[in-house]
């Protein structure tokens, strides 16, 4: 089952690149000459998924205030990729049982007891952690696991790829099919309710989702470049609109572009590729906090200094 999961994923990822490479064939040969490696292909395929796909979320994610709950998902799946890896489960099935399980556990306890999010996190991750810790202390060969853990998005096979882009497609459908519901959810909770809309659904739906898109980008892309993934984009895009439709749009193009530009920086400069890319979308999001119309730092000392120039 594995060995045809494989074969399909081959089959299916070469096609998607060679249309991938049709787009690239297109521009100069100075810029495309890096894709010219089959593992600096399959590194832009799943570069741009994974940066579309957290770009996305991080909306929701920058909105509701759950940016911690990201980091707090990637740790909590150590425990089940150390079961899964014990075992011989594939390690998608392990990190996602146990992060849907922390997450659900930080929602529960945030909404039915008098503890605030950033508390049920703080258990639950490093409860969940520090059961990770333990298992891998007993297993000899704990540098498999953290090479899986940390990834590397210039080392990405077939199979883990298809995964991620198809937990794209998952995401991309999810928020398309219930963006009205997600809309007054992240803004209006009551409103929701009044309107019949059951919030509690939507509330562990969107987690759910959240965790599937991690555990998918977490073998590849490592936990560094899906937590600032999942803040970042998000975070660039509040600073420049307060419409959701317009934000949605600029953190998916902050999200895709960091991946390419990350990518070029870690080719030319021999960088780390998941660190290249964070550090592209943090520029981004400095820009923005400085240089942002309504919301920028030096919008805000001009509209003090003319305050100042009135009284």
């Amino acid at each position: 089952m594995v060995e045809e999961f494989e074969a399909f994923s081959r089959i299916v990822v070469d096609a998607l690149l060679s249309g991938l490479m049709g787009v690239v064939g297109l521009l100069p040969e100075s810029i495309a000459a890096p894709f010219q490696y089959a593992f600096m292909q399959r590194a832009l395929l799943t570069a741009i998924v994974v940066g579309a796909t957290c770009g996305m979320l991080s909306c929701f994610i920058v909105l509701k205030r759950w940016s911690l709950l990201g980091d707090a998902i990637s740790h909590a799946v150590l425990p089940g990729v150390a079961i899964a890896y014990l075992v011989g489960w594939p390690f998608f099935i392990g990190a996602f049982i146990t992060g849907a399980l922390t997450s659900l556990g930080i929602g529960a306890i945030e909404r039915h007891t008098r503890l605030k999010a950033d508390a049920a996190m703080g258990v639950m991750f490093t409860a969940a952690f520090a059961i990770g810790v333990v298992i891998i202390s007993q297993i000899a060969s704990s540098t498999h696991l953290m090479h899986i853990l940390f990834g590397n998005v210039l080392g990405v096979q077939p199979a883990a790829l298809l995964l991620t882009i198809i937990a794209g497609l998952i995401a991309v459908a999810a928020v398309t099919l219930f963006y009205k519901e997600l809309l007054l959810y992240t803004f209006d909770p009551v409103q929701t309710r009044a309107l019949g809309f059951h919030s509690g659904r939507i509330h562990y739906g969107l987690i759910l989702l959240l965790t599937l898109t991690i555990v998918a980008s977490l073998e590849t892309v490592g936990i560094i470049l899906v937590v600032a993934m999942l803040a970042t984009p998000g975070a660039t895009a509040h600073l420049l609109t307060d419409r959701l439709p317009v934000m949605l749009a600029i953190a998916i193009g902050v999200g895709v572009f960091s991946a390419i530009i990350g990518l070029y920086l870690a080719y030319y400069f021999n960088l780390a590729s998941g660190g290249s890319i964070v550090v592209v979308a943090s520029t981004l999001f400095l820009l923005a906090l400085v240089f942002s119309p309504r919301h920028g730092l030096l919008r805000r000392w001009f509209r003090d200094a003319a305050i100042r120039r009135a009284h």
